[in-house]
């Protein structure tokens, strides 16, 4: 049995409102050098949610659901370093007031926090409405692991999602594939992986086709091949790092499918194993 310190962890309301896609310069530069005008990040996205694919939207990042963001910075800051993936989220303003979901993504540069609610739901709610998460998760540790840095991650999700300690004392995590360090792409560097995402550069097609990049859906569970995710996102010979897949697949050079992590260690004690249904929707029982 996998021991956490789930119960001294802290539980605590962080809040934003639907945020409106934004625009200055309408066209997106392609990693072949032609140039779109397409869809991107912000607002509500009625036709892409968790378990739905990730690639071959006509968009650029796009996140699937609702995208939420504080006016505040500080508050904004905060809303997506505590906001864990699995954490509750309620609608406390407009029409849909009273409505339940989740948290399933960080995306970072722009700042968002995604939230999955059910499509019936989302036809009632509009640009500013409120939601409230009761973030929790952030400080999370298995007890007879410490060495894996745990991130990102409601502990109640974390406890549905098959994890088990092998004998030979590696953590096994369930994974739709793995993905070597190289093909990681826009976030290398980044001084914490806390919060936010980096992104699987896709531009390869021979590369996507054989580690199973295009048939990536959002919420998919993937392992990071030495990647070093623990105070920050580099490369380390031996490293793993878990993530879940955020938000689609992009046009840009140097993008692709965002990753938040959840878990990450210097040496080899996580175990990837391979299995389909290792998403987000599956383990949250989404129909």
């Amino acid at each position: 049995m996998i021991k956490t310190n789930r119960n001294r962890l802290v539980m605590q309301s962080v809040q934003g409102q639907i945020s409106h896609p934004t625009s200055v310069y309408p066209y997106r530069l392609m990693h072949d050098g032609t140039s779109h005008t397409l869809p991107a990040t912000g607002g509500i996205t009625y036709n892409a949610q968790i378990g739905d694919t990730a690639m071959g939207w006509v968009g650029d990042h796009i996140e699937p659901g609702v995208t939420i963001k504080a006016k505040d910075e500080k508050a904004n800051g905060a809303l997506n370093l505590l906001a864990c993936i699995g954490n509750e989220a309620k609608v406390v303003s407009g029409d849909a007031k009273g409505a339940e979901g989740f948290v399933t993504g960080i995306h970072g540069g722009v700042e968002h926090v995604m939230v999955y609610f059910h499509q019936k739901v989302l036809e009632k709610m509009a640009i500013d409405d409120q939601i409230l998460i009761k973030a929790y998760g952030q400080g999370l540790q298995i007890q007879q692991l410490p060495e894996i840095m745990m991130m990102n991650l409601d502990p109640e999700l974390f406890a549905r999602m098959n994890i088990k300690i092998a004998s030979d004392g590696c953590l096994e995590v369930p994974v739709v594939t793995e993905v070597p360090a190289y093909l990681m792409g826009s976030g290398i560097g980044s001084p914490t992986a806390a919060k936010g995402d980096y992104d699987i550069m896709t531009a390869d097609p021979d590369a996507n086709k054989k580690y199973g990049l295009d048939q990536l859906r959002f919420g998919d569970l993937v392992l990071l091949r030495d990647c070093d995710n623990t105070y920050g996102r580099g490369y380390l010979k031996g490293a793993v790092t878990i993530g879940v897949i955020i938000h689609s697949d992009c046009i840009k050079m140097g993008h692709g499918p965002g990753v938040t992590t959840i878990m990450t260690c210097k040496t080899s004690k996580i175990r990837g194993i391979k299995d389909s249904k290792a998403n987000i929707a599956h383990y949250m029982e989404i129909k």
